[in-house]
């Protein structure tokens, strides 16, 4: 039995027999505060995650812990909570039981087919190059180690090799040397969602700029937040900014781009649209398409201090059926991550109070029940006069916490 999808007439009180149930697939920081926006708007949330007293779990009105590549625990969840909504805020999910699901009328968020192309990095590239015509980096698939080494030889040095699927930049590489080919392939094929997984290879761009540039498809149409500059390390997100200075010419092609793969995706909600920017900024400058989640992205954490809504609220009010109306930046913003450096089951942060002294900063500590080695354990805020005032402040702030066992 599938239940109407938003918008509704009527909204239901949480815990009732006619409220609007959501239903989280993944509970980590992301959905964690997907969760607190849903819930200032009435929904009744269930968190599902992996492993229990996950961040979300710790307020939703109920949980369960189960292995979500299992489609038939999948299903099993979802037919007893009967939720309105199910939010994939993950990319480790059964997406053929939520194209199943969705065939039968659940409503996915923003769609099945949108969390099974994006899952996978070679159905969205596909997707962005082959059938969009949208301008990707050069790129070659690989199974084995002789395709591996042939689509190196097609594409050059430097090239960066990732898994297919993976997530937080887990097995990528840049290489820049044939010393590290071998090294990078082993890493690649290793570190994938299963072991052994096919791998991209993708010519090198010599991009000045990366952004995500956060987009929101709503029953009001298609709305754009002021870029966001971000840096990573490895593939995994350090730090974000906003807005990231373009041209007007450089930010419609972006906002062209982003149009494009999100209208083909379908659905409602927020979309983490990733783009490389090459060329002189004072010129014209190329826009290239990188990556996109369909779902609140890791660098919009920035929006939490940054805009009058954040990513999270845009994304709550979207799949709810209700209209964005106008989305503002209050004043330079900045995050910065904290990082967990040690593996424990009992972790602590220190340094909170000193972290806090630093002129209009916010920390959001994410409760993970475990930490280890380059964990994400929270991000610090701040504000600014200018994006580079912003990134020195949270910058600071994060580098008082500490988190130990």
């Amino acid at each position: 039995m599938s239940l109407p999808a938003a918008p509704w007439s009527t909204w239901g009180t949480p815990l009732q027999p006619d409220s609007q149930r959501l239903l989280l697939l993944g509970s980590g920081e992301l959905g964690r505060e997907v969760a607190l926006e849903a819930m200032r708007l009435g929904l009744e949330v269930i968190a599902v995650d992996s492993y229990g007293n996950a961040p979300a779990m710790q307020f939703a009105h109920r949980s369960h812990v189960l292995n979500m590549l299992d489609g038939e625990a999948l299903r099993q969840v979802i037919e007893q909570e009967q939720p309105h909504l199910i939010v994939p805020e993950v990319e480790a999910i059964a997406t053929p039981t939520l194209i199943e699901l969705e065939t039968a009328g659940w409503n996915v968020i923003p769609t099945a087919n949108a969390t099974f192309l994006t899952m996978n990095r070679e159905g969205i590239r596909r997707l962005a190059a082959e059938d969009l015509g949208l301008k990707t980096s050069p790129y070659r698939f690989a199974d084995t180690e002789a395709e591996y080494q042939a689509a190196v030889a097609a594409l050059g040095l430097p090239f960066v090799v990732k898994p297919v699927m993976s997530s937080s930049g887990k097995g990528q590489s840049t290489v820049k040397a044939e010393s590290e080919v071998l090294p990078a392939w082993e890493y690649a094929h290793a570190k994938g969602r299963a072991q052994n997984d096919r791998v991209i290879v993708e010519g090198f761009v010599n991009f000045q700029t990366e952004i995500t540039l956060l987009t929101v498809r709503a029953i009001d149409g298609t709305h754009f937040c002021p870029p966001v500059g971000h840096l990573q390390v490895s593939g995994d997100y350090r730090e974000s900014w906003q807005p990231c200075e373009l041209s007007a010419a450089t930010l419609q092609k972006c906002q062209d781009m982003a149009a494009k793969i999100t209208e083909a995706l379908g659905g409602w909600g927020l979309f983490g649209v990733e783009l490389f920017i090459e060329g002189d900024p004072n010129g014209d400058q190329t826009v290239y398409f990188s990556e996109v989640s369909p779902r609140p992205h890791d660098t919009g954490m920035v929006t939490m201090i940054s805009q009058n809504m954040s990513e999270f609220e845009l994304h709550a009010r979207a799949i709810a059926g209700l209209p964005i109306g106008q989305i503002e930046l209050i004043k330079p913003g900045a995050s910065a991550v904290i990082l967990g450096e040690t593996e424990t089951t009992t972790p602590k942060f220190t340094g909170v109070g000193e972290a806090l002294k630093v002129p209009t900063s916010k920390l959001r500590l994410f409760a993970k029940p475990k930490a280890y080695a380059n964990r994400r354990m929270g991000v610090a805020l701040a504000l600014g006069a200018t994006v580079e005032e912003a990134r020195d402040r949270a910058k600071a702030c994060a580098a008082q916490v500490k988190v130990i066992s």
